[in-house]
């Protein structure tokens, strides 16, 4: 069992399975990624909020032990969604940091796929940086769309795959309905927080 899908067991929530009618629950059954996907509460948006927000009144939190962001205008939420963070080996650090850069679309030379030579995806969503290339694979860079660079060493928020649990390389992955909606509310220099 690889390392990862371990991790996220024991994240999970153990789940019983249901029984045939009038019979006692059977056994306990381990959600697998997809639901722990379901596990994760949906974003909340509140619109009266957010139809405050200017790129001079947001912030950014985010949460590391939660996997969730808010996007704050003045102190009331406007956004809380759910996120993926930097697993294991690519941590994203906690701190307080500032947008640097943004970008509606560049090309990552962290983040993309390994494909074989047919240019068929072996693995989705690999880091350079912490994944080795399944043997006789390349590596094919993905877009990152809403790209929110918070320091030069590969931080940044951005649109990306939520399985549920922490499989990013230091960034923080957004759902891509949200990641335009707080793109579009803050500036260069905007505050981030990244907590525990």
């Amino acid at each position: 069992m690889g390392k990862v899908f371990r991790h996220a067991l024991a994240a999970a929530v153990l789940v019983v399975a249901p029984a045939a009618s009038g019979q006692e629950p059977s056994h306990p059954v381990f959600p697998g990624p997809v639901e722990l996907i379901v596990m994760q509460d949906p974003p909340k948006v509140v619109p009266r909020v957010l139809d405050r927000a200017t790129p001079d009144n947001t912030r950014v939190v985010v949460s590391l032990g939660r996997q969730r962001a808010y996007l704050y205008v003045d102190e009331e939420v406007a956004i809380d969604t759910p996120v993926s963070t930097g697993k294991r080996r690519g941590q994203t650090p906690t701190g307080d940091f500032t947008v640097l850069e943004k970008a509606t679309e560049q090309s990552s030379n962290l983040h993309g796929d390994f494909v074989d030579r047919d240019g068929n995806a072996v693995r989705h969503g690999a880091s350079t940086r912490i994944d080795a290339a399944p043997s006789g694979t390349t590596f094919r860079p993905v877009p990152v769309r809403y790209f929110l660079r918070l320091d030069d060493a590969g931080l940044a928020l951005h649109a990306g795959r939520l399985p549920g649990y922490p499989s990013a390389d230091r960034a923080v992955r957004l759902p891509a309905d949200i990641a335009p909606l707080i793109f579009q509310r803050v500036k260069q220099d905007t505050p981030v927080k990244i907590e525990e």
